[in-house]
């Protein structure tokens, strides 16, 4: 009997009614388009009636979705649409700032692979420390603090980039320790904005169809905007106009953040909306890999390392690595990993172990007795 009651739990927890199937969706396309990023060659730019570019809807969106799901995340464990006060929000915070280190302690280890790829988890750490107090915040200040970073850090990034400290070994070592290519000071904002979203009701079909037309709205303007950059030579003119304005993957440009923004809040939406219908069990395996997505990632360059020194000797070799075409061995590999774990097991490994580690290093206080004062 204890086989089957293992089995109902592990199903429960990733299945059950207090869990959005959508948000697990929306993890897994951002965890495989980073897959797609780091193993596929993607010509660019995306254009809409040429299919062999759109793959590159992925570069730097993807990563950017999955910095919004952080900010999703964080907002469910503090309480969601109710954030958490008092004792069991001083608790959150402890247990925000473990998973933090956490987080850019596994980052630091897998730089150590030498897989040639820009590892987010640094930077994921930065961000969850960062967010501890922001999580208090109502909507509309959260709002603020999102737009108000996206709107003003685009124009000072570039000199933060100009930056001495990124200079020799020391500063390439520093770059990949606070995980610059996605530089905090900017990122903040989709982590902020992702706490909003998990203080709304995303159960809700209005909030599902608003994220959705929403998101939609942001990235078509940020499309229309970047193409009147192009046509009007802005970027040639005043390069520096260029880099603030700018719409290319990873560049930290205005137009690229509202409308990668933008597109990240309307994949929310529409998975969203999709899991509201059977189609939540046609997508069960991409949920499942959305339910771990700590160890998709992970698992993803430990076996890039094995396999590119067992297959070429050097797994930095990202054009020799990219020519075995892994990508669809890995989506595959993962998908049934993450869809065989999730059904035995129910919450992902790395997941369960961040977890345990938190309750373990941040246990809940006990509510102090009234009418009592500790001496």
């Amino acid at each position: 009997m204890a086989a089957p009651a293992a089995l109902t739990r592990a199903w429960r927890s990733w299945n059950g009614p207090d869990r959005l199937h959508g948000i697990d969706l929306a993890r897994a396309l951002a965890v495989i388009g980073m897959f797609a990023a780091h193993l596929l060659t993607i010509e660019d730019p995306v254009i809409l009636f040429a299919p062999q570019t759109w793959i590159g809807v992925v570069d730097g969106r993807s990563s950017i979705l999955f910095a919004v799901l952080a900010g999703v995340s964080i907002a469910l464990v503090t309480g969601g649409r109710t954030p958490h006060g008092g004792i069991r929000l001083r608790t959150d915070r402890r247990r925000l700032a473990i998973r933090a280190v956490a987080l850019w302690g596994i980052g630091l280890l897998l730089i150590q692979t030498t897989v040639p790829i820009y590892g987010i988890l640094p930077a994921y750490g930065i961000l969850f420390l960062l967010a501890i107090p922001i999580v208090r915040l109502p909507v509309a200040a959260l709002w603020a603090v999102a737009g108000s970073v996206a709107l003003i850090v685009p124009w000072v990034l570039p000199d933060l980039d100009a930056l001495p400290i990124w200079n020799g070994d020391v500063g390439e070592a520093a770059f990949f320790v606070v995980g610059w290519a996605y530089p905090f000071p900017l990122w903040i904002a989709f982590v902020a904005a992702g706490i909003a979203l998990g203080r709304t009701d995303l159960r809700s079909l209005a909030v599902q169809v608003n994220l959705l037309a929403g998101g939609l709205a942001a990235a078509t303007v940020a499309g229309m905007a970047a193409l009147a950059v192009d046509v009007s030579g802005a970027a040639l003119a005043d390069p520096l106009l260029g880099r603030v304005l700018s719409n290319e993957p990873h560049s930290g440009g205005l137009i690229e953040v509202v409308g990668s923004g933008g597109f990240a809040v309307a994949v929310l939406g529409a998975c969203l909306l999709v899991c509201r219908t059977p189609l939540t069990w046609v997508v069960l395996p991409l949920r499942a890999v959305g339910s771990m997505p700590l160890t998709a990632y992970v698992l993803h360059v430990v076996i890039w390392a094995v396999a590119g020194l067992a297959l070429i000797g050097d797994p930095s070799d990202l054009f020799a690595f990219r020519a075995l075409e892994p990508f669809w061995w890995f989506v595959v590999g993962i998908v049934l990993f993450c869809t065989a774990w999730a059904l035995l097991a129910g919450q992902g490994p790395l997941e369960r172990a961040l977890v345990a580690l938190a309750r373990r290093l941040a246990p809940v206080e006990a509510e102090p007795v009234a009418g009592r004062v500790d001496k």
